[in-house]
């Protein structure tokens, strides 16, 4: 079959089924208590910007750049087929330098979909896929600042007060779809990234942009099913696919639901290890249990036949309603991938519900010691609002620290910064958001990396309620 005819009934298909999801949503209750549209989900419409910002403690001088973390945000919420993933994209970000706090500014992502929901008029630049929401991460790549989300959208750009440039594809380089979570190589300075659409659920790819911002490499990889797939992984040799059973589901499409990917028990669960430099053919695929997870933690080469991925993991996903993520979370684990028998052996590290791992980048990739992560409510179905705490795992030691943010706070995924270029693995800040359910105020907290037991070093306060969202980076100014 000829790419023209393949591409043309796929549309036919997608209009068919999009024309059926729209009819079946119009007939769900549009009055119902959406758990990710009301309390501290709440969507906040103005967009602030606020210069007098009250700070506690001392922000560390080294720190001169914005921390910035996305999330959904609806500007005009509507709870039939919602889902949590979907919500038009907002950055909420705060400037630090020289000790002080200079600004929060929070700004919505300039999409279509924005502005015909009656919002901000569209940002310029190319579109792909089945929207152009973005709301899912951000970070700074060859000097940019980029806006990210997966299953198709190219990135955006946003200027250094978060405020939306354009959409790009590298200068029409990148012809596959894209992802929220392309790692940087720290040894080579390119990123590599896994990416997908529901429009192609018969493949994947993997993309390598080079580290002054230029496409250097698109893989199609043929897969079975439409899976999802959030997150991808490093080695010294491989870049890592999961392939797990979470599935685009035509069922969910033809019931009304926006997000279409579900819990599919009859799926087999695999891992694949793909050569940097390869092709689809080369990968090697090793079965694992069913189970699913968003975010590694890390992953390394130990030998030459065996690899290791700690990650966040869950037992199900989406498998316990249609309004965000649900599944009993595992904890931490350790997978051993041994490459002669293609067998994954899974162990867990700790078994306290938790999320967002995040490392110290410049060992992403290879052996390191530490991992920061925060705590989940221990019901598989939750609206991530319950009053969490923050861990620090120290793998050499075997040791884990805790610090609570306290009996009405809910904090988001924290960040590590380096204290400077030098230091070592793990000498440095931990930064991300707090919200204060009881005031209605939000904070960002900056702890030692080391010593996250003490609290914070310092809190910056802002005046209003930033809605819990998903990733976040530090994103410095150029070196002087």
């Amino acid at each position: 079959m000829s790419q023209a005819l393949e591409e043309s009934i796929r549309r036919w298909i997608g209009a068919g089924l999009t024309t059926s999801n729209k009819v079946a949503r119009q007939l769900k209750n549009p009055w119902r208590k959406h758990p990710f549209l009301t309390g501290i989900h709440e969507p906040v419409r103005e967009e602030l910007s606020l210069t007098d910002l009250r700070v506690e403690g001392d922000i560390p001088k080294a720190l001169k750049g914005c921390y910035a973390r996305i999330g959904p945000n609806p500007f005009a919420p509507d709870p039939r087929g919602h889902h949590w993933f979907l919500g038009d994209g907002m950055v909420h970000g705060i400037r630090l330098a020289d000790g002080r706090a200079e600004w929060y500014r929070n700004r919505y992502i300039r999409a279509r979909a924005l502005e015909e929901a009656g919002g901000p008029p569209a940002a310029p630049g190319p579109r792909a896929g089945p929207g152009d929401t973005v709301n899912t991460n951000i970070l700074k790549l060859a000097g940019r600042n980029l806006a990210l989300v997966e299953a198709g959208t190219p990135p955006v750009v946003l200027d250094e007060r978060l405020d939306t440039v354009a959409y790009t594809d590298f200068d029409g380089a990148l012809s596959s779809p894209f992802t929220a979570h392309p790692h940087e190589d720290p040894l080579t300075g390119e990123w590599h990234a896994i990416t997908y659409t529901p429009l192609s659920p018969d493949r994947v790819w993997h993309v390598v942009i080079d580290g002054q911002g230029a496409v250097k490499k698109q893989v199609s990889i043929p897969v079975p099913d439409g899976p999802s797939i959030h997150e991808c992984a490093i080695t010294q040799r491989f870049v890592v696919v999961f392939d797990l059973p979470v599935t685009l589901s035509l069922g969910a499409m033809a019931k009304g639901f926006k997000f279409p990917y579900r819990w599919n028990s009859q799926r087999r669960a695999r891992v694949g290890l793909l050569p940097k430099e390869g092709v689809a053919d080369d990968i090697i695929w090793c079965d694992v249990d069913p189970c699913f997870l968003f975010h590694v933690a890390n992953s390394f080469d130990a030998d030459e036949h065996t690899v290791v991925i700690d990650a966040a993991v869950y037992d199900t996903m989406f498998a316990h309603g249609p309004d965000g993520p649900n599944g009993q979370a595992l904890g931490l684990e350790r997978w051993r991938i041994d490459l002669r028998s293609r067998r994954v052996q899974r162990e867990t590290y700790d078994a306290t519900p938790q999320e967002f791992p995040r490392v110290d980048e410049r060992y992403f990739g290879r052996a390191y010691r530490h991992v920061w992560s925060v705590g989940l409510p221990s019901d598989p179905v939750s609206n991530f609002a319950e009053p969490n705490e923050l861990f620090h795992h120290d793998l050499e030691m075997g040791q884990r620290h805790v610090y609570r943010f306290g009996p009405q706070h809910v904090g988001g995924e924290f960040v590590f910064v380096p204290d400077e270029r030098s230091a070592s693995e793990g000498e440095g800040w931990l930064m991300g958001y707090v919200v204060d359910t009881a005031t209605g105020g939000s904070e960002l907290r900056i702890l030692n990396a080391q010593a996250i037991s003490e609290g914070p070093v310092a809190t910056v306060h802002v005046p209003r309620r930033i809605p819990p969202g998903f990733h976040g980076n530090w994103m410095p100014d150029p070196a002087d």
